[in-house]
C-alpha cells in the first residue's frame, strides 16, 4: 500500500491535491510512525462521497492509537467538503472502523463502511 502512495503521488496520478483532499502523517520521535488520507471517492458517481485513503500504521506502533488519531484528524473538517465518507476494509479493521463511527456497507464491492455527516 505504502508503495502505491508513493508511487500515486510521485506520478501526480493522487496528490491529495483537490478541494476537501488531505494526508496526514504521525510522527513519533522523528520517524513516520503512520499515514491516513482522504480523496473524493474515485468509486462513487456521487461528489459528495469522499474517501479514507491509505490507512497505515508502522508495525512498530501498532496499538498506540495512531491509526485512530490519523482517522479522527481527516474526518474531523471532513463534512465541509462531503456528505460522506466511505472506505474498504479489511475484515480484520471492521471493528476499528465502527468505533470511530463508521457503519457496514453491505453489497458495494468498494465500500465496506461509511461515516454520514
Amino acid at each position: 500500500m505504502l508503495a502505491r502512495l508513493l508511487e500515486n503521488w510521485v506520478f501526480g496520478l493522487n496528490r491529495f491535491d483537490r478541494p476537501g483532499e488531505i494526508l496526514a502523517g504521525a510522527i513519533v520521535d522523528g520517524d513516520l510512525a503512520g499515514v491516513c488520507g482522504r480523496n473524493v471517492d474515485p468509486f462513487a458517481d456521487n461528489a459528495a462521497a469522499g474517501r479514507v485513503r491509505h490507512l497505515y500504521v508502522a508495525p512498530a506502533h501498532r496499538g498506540e492509537g495512531i491509526g485512530s488519531q490519523l482517522v479522527r484528524f481527516i474526518v474531523r473538517d471532513a463534512a465541509d467538503f462531503f456528505r460522506f465518507l466511505n472506505t474498504r476494509a479489511p475484515p480484520q479493521a471492521f471493528e476499528f472502523y465502527e468505533r470511530l463511527g463508521f457503519s457496514p456497507v453491505l453489497e458495494n464491492s468498494t465500500v465496506t463502511h461509511r461515516l454520514y455527516f
